[in-house]
């Protein structure tokens, strides 16, 4: 009997451990995540590539987006909000100026046109935008200064992802007493649905504050209160959760599903053993690849809290803290 069990658990471990081979590393990436701390930085930082007029000064640089052109779009917490820089980093055009009190998420949908989030301060905001790349205003989501969690208002909406048939998805909620959820839209801004709730089980939140979608359609949801990502299909449907992109503030999935996931949060007290910075890897299986780490010697201060990428996999992120837009390029 004893020999029977032997032979059995001899197995089970052959089994596992060839699942963990096959599966693109998938069970080793979920369970060891600090070890993604010591992965190659296959980049360089290009300093002050942005080149602002001398009427601009960074504010808190709150998010970035890349469009079909390789312009780089960028929000800021000052006016104009709405910067676009030419892949020489010579902002080409900017608006938005006197719009927004908490400038937060933007992404460029395939059609180049812009969508920004503006959180709630002061009875104002708690809006999404869509502007058209030469900065009118093409939709509204949302009503101005209004707080709330039905299907006309958002609390603190932080960010947006656009699917390839048009539809519109929201992460709502910055943590606090906002909301915790997820609201998609059709194409004309119709309210479809919502779903999510605040916590930590699958389908909660705490903290909505990205989304990237990949080439199968899947919404990814930086999901930073927990220290995850979450992953849903376009119904709001719960497929998957990883942690060994950190404590991600920020997402971006380029067409050849390269995930990258910036963390400007963990530390000894919200994430035990992982350091800040940027983890690339694939959207496909989890598997991380390279680490670019946060190196400002003031923990107050990250890197950034946003980011994208251009065909190159040349990586721009967008600092809050330290109110820069960075840019890193391969080796």
């Amino acid at each position: 009997m004893a020999h029977s069990h032997q032979a059995k658990f001899t197995f089970l471990v052959v089994i596992v451990t060839v699942i963990g081979i096959f599966g693109g590393g998938r069970a080793f990436a979920q369970t060891d995540v600090a070890s993604t701390n010591n992965l190659p930085n296959p980049y360089r930082a290009i300093e002050n590539w942005a080149q602002l007029p001398a009427s601009v000064q960074w504010a808190q640089v709150t998010s970035v987006g890349l469009d079909a052109h390789g312009d780089v779009w960028a929000f800021h917490r000052s006016d104009p909000a709405i910067l676009e820089f030419d892949p020489s980093g010579r902002v080409v055009k900017s608006f938005g100026t006197g719009m927004f009190v908490a400038a937060h998420g933007l992404t460029v949908d395939r059609q180049g046109n812009i969508w920004v989030t503006d959180q709630g301060k002061d009875g104002k905001g708690q809006q999404v935008f869509k502007f058209s790349p030469a900065g009118k205003i093409l939709m509204t989501l949302g009503k101005p200064g209004v707080a709330g969690d039905g299907p006309d208002t958002f609390n603190m909406p932080s960010a947006v992802a656009v699917a390839s048939n048009g539809d519109v998805f929201v992460a709502d909620g910055h943590g606090g007493n906002s909301n915790a959820r997820i609201v998609k839209f059709s194409n004309d801004g119709r309210f479809i649905k919502a779903w999510g709730k605040k916590g930590s089980g699958p389908g909660e939140f705490d903290t909505p504050h990205s989304l990237a979608m990949d080439s199968k359609g899947r919404l990814f949801v930086a999901d930073r209160g927990n220290n995850r990502i979450q992953i849903f299909d376009e119904d709001g449907k719960f497929i998957d959760q990883w942690r060994q992109f950190g404590r991600p503030s920020g997402l971006f999935i380029s067409k050849d599903d390269t995930l990258y996931s910036v963390d400007s949060q963990s530390d000894e007290k919200t994430n035990p053993g992982v350091k800040r910075g940027i983890r690339i890897g694939r959207a496909k299986n989890g598997v991380v690849e390279a680490f670019v780490p946060d190196l400002s010697p003031d923990p107050q201060i990250a890197l950034a809290e946003q980011l994208t990428a251009d065909a190159k996999g040349d990586i721009y992120a967008a600092g809050v803290t330290s109110m820069m837009l960075h840019k890193f390029v391969k080796r």
